[in-house]
């Protein structure tokens, strides 16, 4: 059985937002939030867990463009998306938000912005772009990181978690970082079910990085924490998904 992670090991001081708290803030900013349907909205007041990531940016000139996808996991495993939209109107001029329920209302609303004429078209991959920045390694910690893999490792209960051969390559862990992928941990009292995706990065000796991927749920028959470890994040995703249509 595994023990619910105490909040101050995971969060940083500022504590991470609930779904409805994100979905609040968003539309709290966003200028066109009123033309959202009403069922959308009503989806996302009963999310488990929520994500955002940089979609495309583009610069120039003291103007600017950001794409956002927010993706919220629903109590029956489907996911909804909404697509937010950051520009400013004159150079160096405010942010304005904007928020749409599909990638069509999004490229209309973003051919109407005066960027320059060599603003790339928003249907390219525009992430290729910033694939030629290096990623940032983790920072890790020293901290008895083979103890660390050893103790993850042991509270999985998932079938499928990972092998001996994972456990000895991890019992080589000369240091590790954990930082929170999605969710966030269930609070005390609080009766929906809760999930969170966890990253473990673990630095080997030779100079690798391993990651294990621990979601952290409460949809079990009694309520209780469960912890399912999984090598690549792709499957701990699925997992989740798989967890949250069972219990709907």
């Amino acid at each position: 059985m595994s023990v619910p992670y105490e909040t101050t090991a995971y969060e940083p001081a500022e504590s991470p937002e609930s779904p409805e708290e994100h979905l609040a803030r968003l539309l709290g900013r966003a200028l066109n939030s009123f033309e959202l349907p009403d069922e959308v909205i009503r989806q996302l007041d009963c999310a488990l867990a929520h994500d955002s990531s940089l979609h495309s940016a583009h610069h120039s000139a003291g103007l600017h463009r950001e794409t956002y996808r927010h993706t919220w996991l629903l109590a029956d495993g489907s996911t909804v998306t909404l697509w937010e939209l950051v520009h400013n109107t004159v150079p160096g001029g405010d942010a304005q938000h904007e928020v749409y329920v599909d990638d069509e209302e999004l490229h209309t609303a973003t051919a109407r912005l005066a960027l320059p004429p060599d603003a790339p078209d928003f249907e390219l991959p525009s992430l290729l772009q910033l694939f030629a920045i290096p990623e940032p390694r983790h920072v890790y910690a020293t901290d008895d990181s083979a103890d660390h893999a050893r103790r993850l490792l042991r509270r999985a209960e998932n079938a499928d978690r990972p092998g001996r051969d994972v456990a000895e390559l991890l019992a080589t862990a000369s240091a590790h970082q954990i930082t929170q992928a999605f969710g966030r941990p269930g609070r005390a009292g609080r009766a929906s079910l809760n999930y969170a995706l966890y990253e473990h990065a673990f630095l080997l000796p030779d100079g690798r990085e391993v990651s294990l991927w621990e979601v952290e749920h409460t949809a079990t028959p009694d309520g209780r924490h469960m912890c399912e470890v999984y090598t690549s994040q792709d499957a701990a995703r699925d997992a989740m998904e798989r967890r949250a249509a069972r219990w709907a």
